[in-house]
């Protein structure tokens, strides 16, 4: 019977395991600590979102609307969908043009080929506008 384990003699087992892992020291950082002695805890990463454009567009709208949480989420997927879109398109162009440089006149073209008919329009003047306004105010 010397040779046989039983339950019993498993459950010592895990139980002196759990136990030497508990009393193990802490492992040192092989990173030198700063001197000064304090440690610099690392900020998370800004989730950049389109939420409070939505809500200003919203507001010069339909002021008196509002929008749910659900709602913005939807909103805010949208935009970086349409955003990539863009950028991707515009991207495309350029590497068929063997060019290098992103300027505006590939962004209005690729939101002509990506979005239907007056929209793509609408959303070109629209921009245009926005970029002249830009350029009025920086200059």
């Amino acid at each position: 019977m010397a040779g046989k384990t039983t339950g019993e003699d498993i459950k010592k087992y895990r139980k002196g395991k759990k136990q030497m892992k508990v009393g193990k020291a802490a492992k040192q950082s092989k990173r030198p600590k700063a001197p000064g002695g304090t440690e610099k805890k690392r900020k998370k990463a800004r989730v950049e979102n389109y939420n409070m454009y939505i809500y200003k567009v919203l507001k010069q709208v339909h002021p008196e609307c509002r929008i749910s949480k659900n709602g913005m989420a939807i909103m805010n997927s949208f935009m970086n969908d349409i955003f990539d879109r863009v950028a991707t398109e515009s991207t495309r162009l350029l590497r068929t043009m063997s060019r290098k440089t992103l300027s505006g006149r590939e962004i209005s073209t690729s939101v002509r080929l990506l979005l239907p008919g007056e929209l793509a329009k609408h959303a070109v003047s629209e921009g245009t506008k926005a970029v002249n306004k830009y350029c009025e105010n920086s200059t």
